[in-house]
């Protein structure tokens, strides 16, 4: 965990790199902060959050080992882990 973390913030590992990101942040937000896309699609393309509501689908990864989590509609929490398929 890195070592300038505030009560303000929290870690928050994405594919395998710890980041910090502030409370109450989305799990969308911390993986655009972390440059990373949610997905890549069938076509190659990288895939995000699109309606930022859970009905596009687009915002998908795996969020504490568990697969097509919509990270638009979750909260990052202090030790979270995110992997996407880059």
């Amino acid at each position: 965990m890195p070592e300038t973390l505030s009560s303000q913030s929290i870690a928050v590992q994405i594919n395998g790199k710890t980041f910090e990101v502030a409370r109450g942040t989305s799990v969308a937000a911390a993986l655009l902060l972390a440059g990373q896309p949610s997905r890549i699609s069938v076509t190659g393309e990288p895939r995000t959050a699109l309606c930022g509501m859970g009905i596009c689908f687009e915002c998908r990864a795996v969020v504490n080992g568990l697969q097509h989590q919509r990270t638009c509609q979750l909260v990052c929490e202090d030790g979270i882990t995110v992997e996407t398929n880059r």
